[in-house]
């Protein structure tokens, strides 16, 4: 393999990486001050499209975990930032909650139903029937499709939930429209969050325990890439996919030495 660069910038999953099942994974706390007390630009990304970045570092802090606002980017932000670019001042209809609507709002999109330049798909705990339905509306009508992220379930306590990818394929299924996702495995998310931490892809690192998402969309951008196996991905599991990651370590505390390496 090509010699690397030592790691001067971090990106992390947030779910199964520094949290799992609600609680913060061993070691993380110590990962997070390590990297603030070092001075290394860090940033938490995450496939949730739900909250604003204030309000996961609110939550973040009620299980002891310091992550400023600043250093956590969202699929919402992602998409907000990726639609700005390709249409400055334009209007959307928007399912989702108030990361999503945050975003866009501060992309300086217009929010409605009247004939929108995109029908913006996100995650939200309760889908509206009557909100799908005019969305497909919508899509039949012109409207681009665009989705926060491909995860078709997300967790809750009492099971899993549908989410973003799975209504997506409904209104695919409905219209015969793919939407273009911008979260995860995307490596667009990769790229705007190197431009956000001012980092360079030969001593970058991304940290996550997805084969499917995390590990890849590091790949395809050029990253070195650390599972951790705290999560989604079983170390049995990893020889099934055609990528590997750069390394594989048990959690997030084995790489605390790193960060001063």
């Amino acid at each position: 393999m090509t010699e690397r660069k030592p790691i001067e910038y971090w990106l992390s999953d947030m779910d199964g990486v520094l949290v799992h099942e609600g609680r913060p994974v061993p070691g993380a706390d110590e990962f997070v001050r390590r990297l603030a007390r070092s001075g290394r630009p860090f940033l938490v990304l995450t496939n949730n499209s739900i909250y604003t970045r204030r309000d996961l570092s609110a939550r973040l802090a009620a299980l002891g975990l310091t992550v400023p606002a600043e250093s956590i980017w969202t699929s919402a932000l992602a998409t907000a930032r990726f639609l700005a670019d390709q249409r400055p001042e334009g209007s959307a209809y928007v399912i989702g909650e108030a990361g999503l609507t945050t975003a866009l709002h501060e992309a300086d999109f217009v929010l409605t139903d009247i004939d929108p330049d995109y029908v913006v798909l996100g995650e939200t705990r309760t889908y509206s029937f009557s909100q799908i339905t005019r969305a497909i509306r919508l899509i039949e009508g012109g409207a681009r499709f665009v989705a926060t992220n491909p995860d078709p379930v997300g967790p809750s306590p009492e099971g899993s939930l549908p989410a973003c990818g799975a209504v997506a394929a409904m209104i695919t299924r409905a219209t015969g429209v793919e939407p273009y996702f911008v979260g995860k495995p995307n490596p667009l998310m990769m790229r705007t969050a190197l431009n956000v931490v001012g980092g360079h892809s030969e001593c970058t690192a991304m940290v996550g325990d997805r084969m499917d998402t995390d590990i890849v969309a590091g790949v395809e951008a050029g990253l070195e890439t650390i599972l951790v196996l705290t999560g989604v991905t079983r170390k049995e599991e990893i020889e099934r996919f055609p990528f590997r990651p750069s390394r594989v370590v048990p959690s997030i505390a084995d790489l605390i030495d790193l960060i001063d390496a």
